[in-house]
């Protein structure tokens, strides 16, 4: 050990040098370490955003799916939701049309409640209107894709038909045949016994055609009938004219 103490003492002047490199590398090291502790912090700090970014879009996309998850069945509800009830509303057309037809067709019925075959009529007229209308609004098909609101348009106007035919239904059976004078009275009684005739299967066809024709006379100048409910009342008379027989000629006015 002696010989290092008498290096050390023969040489202590070079401890000054030495603290001052010492201080200086002791200096530039601590100088790194906080550049690498702030690089470090740095790179943490960038990640952290990074991550902070991804995880808000990763919100956002999930957020955006689950508005148009739910929008998207709210319209498939709603577009069902549509055809279900025009269905509805097109079985509710259809039915009004076949108790429409009931008196159209049904000479007997006509008879019995001649108004509703009278344009004439007020109720009548109001429910030909409505039903005018109906028609023309009347989708293809149940199946056709229509928007809210033409359905809506749609519904008011099977509602409108639908009570305009109640309307007209009622008041003619309660006024039956009272706006005919006595004498017309009598010549719809008639009628509606000679129709008896006519479809009676058990009468033959001379009576039969001989009843159709005196119904079409009674019938003259009091009730109209349309071609529909003529060839209706033919085909009960005498189906076999369906085969190409001779047709009923209808009455002949007289001179």
């Amino acid at each position: 050990m002696e010989p290092l103490f008498d290096f050390l003492g023969s040489y202590w002047w070079l401890a000054f040098p030495l603290m001052g490199v010492a201080s200086g590398f002791g200096g530039w090291w601590s100088k790194q370490s906080k550049e690498r502790h702030k690089r470090r912090l740095e790179l943490i700090k960038a990640k952290s955003e990074a991550r902070s970014v991804e995880m808000q879009a990763r919100a956002q996309l999930k957020a955006a799916k689950a508005h148009d998850g739910p929008a998207h069945d709210v319209e498939a509800s709603d577009a069902a939701s549509r055809q279900d009830r025009l269905k509805r509303l097109m079985a509710t057309h259809d039915e009004v049309m076949h108790r429409w037809l009931d008196y159209e067709l049904d000479v007997a019925k006509l008879i019995a409640f001649p108004t509703m075959s009278d344009g004439r009529q007020p109720l009548t007229a109001a429910f030909l209107r409505a039903k005018k209308v109906a028609d023309g609004l009347r989708p293809a098909s149940a199946e056709t894709k229509v928007d809210p609101e033409t359905l809506a348009e749609y519904r008011d106007a099977v509602h409108d038909f639908e009570v305009a035919f109640d309307v007209a239904e009622q008041d003619a059976r309660r006024v039956r045949d009272s706006g005919f004078t006595e004498t017309e009275r009598k010549r719809l009684d008639r009628a509606q016994q000679l129709l008896r005739t006519a479809v009676d299967q058990s009468a033959t066809a001379a009576e039969r055609q001989i009843a159709y024709k005196r119904v079409r006379e009674e019938l003259d100048g009091l009730i109209v009938l349309s071609d529909d409910a003529v060839e209706v009342l033919e085909k009960q008379v005498a189906p076999e004219l369906e085969a190409g027989k001779t047709p009923l000629q209808p009455p002949r006015a007289e001179a």
